[in-house]
């Protein structure tokens, strides 16, 4: 019982202790799963654990694109991103389509390495 009480202490701990930009990151990793959790239910036929991941990762685009600051002229770009993958999202689930999450991953992914990318340029310059 110790190793999952101290997996979650360290899950709780990356997260308290992460910054901003990590917990975005963090965000994007696990929509991600859990469209790739999604997937591989939907090819076992677990069509109520299919749905359950689709919806943790609408939830997770959902909480993105509402904490957006549009005072900033890129986060209207965001806002277009999020607001097709919540669609898409909407169409995986009805349909149970592999295809669909798998496109969504392929979107987030690229997401994500630009953000990732962002973040290192930032901490090389010295801003994160």
């Amino acid at each position: 019982m110790a190793l999952p009480n101290g997996y979650t202490q360290y899950n709780n701990n990356q997260v308290l202790t992460a910054t901003p930009a990590e917990l975005t990151l963090m965000l994007y990793s696990g929509a991600i799963k859990f469209c790739n959790i999604a997937i591989v239910a939907i090819e076992k036929k677990d069509m109520g654990k299919a749905h359950t991941n689709i919806v943790k990762a609408e939830k997770i685009v959902e909480y993105l694109r509402t904490t957006l600051d549009m005072k900033y002229p890129v986060a209207q770009d965001f806002d277009n991103i999020y607001s097709y993958l919540d669609r898409r999202l909407v169409a995986a689930n009805v349909k149970k389509d592999v295809a669909i999450l798998e496109e969504i991953c392929e979107h987030l992914r690229s997401v994500r390495d630009t953000w990732k990318e962002v973040m290192r340029l930032n901490k090389e310059k010295g801003a994160v």
